[in-house]
């Protein structure tokens, strides 16, 4: 399968930039949603993992949540690129 140069760029570029999306769990659409996601709501959990940590599994992304770091220096082949060129390869 042949991919230029041109299908790559435009492939990445087209509509929304990246790869990956973060969208909400939770309803959020009315006063009532925003203050149970937010304040005064969050106090309730932040007190709850406060007092059992295991707690943030259940009221957390925890679970879902994994950390992507890279300094660029060696991406795929094409060496030390710097940390910005390699987040296309992390993206997905």
């Amino acid at each position: 399968m042949a991919i230029t140069k041109q299908d790559a760029l435009d492939y990445h570029s087209t509509g929304r930039p990246g790869k990956l999306r973060i969208a909400a769990t939770k309803p959020m659409a009315t006063q009532r949603d925003l203050s149970l996601a937010y304040s005064p709501g969050v106090a309730f959990p932040v007190l709850e993992i406060a007092e059992h940590p295991d707690m943030a599994y259940e009221y957390t992304a925890k679970g879902n949540l994994v950390a992507v770091i890279s300094n660029g220096s060696a991406i795929l082949g094409l060496g030390n690129r710097g940390p910005l060129a390699a987040k296309p390869v992390m993206e997905g």
